[in-house]
């Protein structure tokens, strides 16, 4: 309820301002993932999701190439040929955020990418997330705090519709005095009457 996702939704136009202006760089092409909407075909297997012609997705060509790609995101070689309706929750939610980011836009935008995800899977694909990180300015809205402490090199936290911290995590960390940036971030956002 702080804002989160309202905010992506104002970035992706999705949902216009009440009051105010969005701006967003002329050459920004973005690419949304969104963890409660799952825009994928039961009927068509894990590849041929992956080369729908109609997304312009980089992940053409070799079945290997394919395969390979979908091992990134912890698939094996036998269920590239399985059915979408055959994933678990966590498994669609993979599959969705690697067609996301096989998109060639340069500003991806991601409402909580882990999400489902066990413990291993959320750390690999952070470093997913990280990697790609170097080469396309990624957003991401999540409220796991250890995520962006991890994977993020500017953190914004938001409290009731406010940015209450802005910087990296140390930054943070460090101006209020605090261990880690959970602790931060509850330093910053209880109100008297909670404390």
């Amino acid at each position: 309820g702080a804002g989160k996702t309202t905010l992506i939704k104002l970035l992706t136009k999705k949902l216009a301002p009440d009051s105010g202006f969005v701006r967003i760089g002329k050459n920004l092409e973005e690419a949304y993932f969104d963890q409660n909407r799952f825009i994928l075909d039961p009927g068509k297997t894990l590849w041929q999701t992956l080369c729908d012609q109609g997304d312009h997705i980089w992940v053409r060509g070799s079945w290997r190439h394919v395969v390979a790609y979908l091992k990134d995101f912890l698939f094996t070689p036998e269920q590239a040929k399985s059915p979408v309706a055959a994933l678990s929750g966590g498994e669609k939610n993979r599959l969705m955020l690697a067609k996301v980011l096989a998109q060639p836009s340069n500003f991806l935008l991601l409402d909580e990418p882990t999400d489902g995800l066990d413990p291993n899977q959320k750390r690999h694909i952070r470093g997913l997330i990280g990697q790609m990180g170097k080469k396309k300015t990624i957003m991401i809205s999540t409220h796991l705090l250890d995520e962006a402490e991890t994977v993020c090199n500017r953190i914004i936290l938001i409290n009731r519709g406010r940015i209450v911290a802005d910087g990296t995590a140390g930054e943070i960390i460090k101006k209020v005095g605090a261990k880690n940036l959970e602790e931060a971030f509850c330093q910053l956002t209880t109100t008297e009457d909670e404390a």
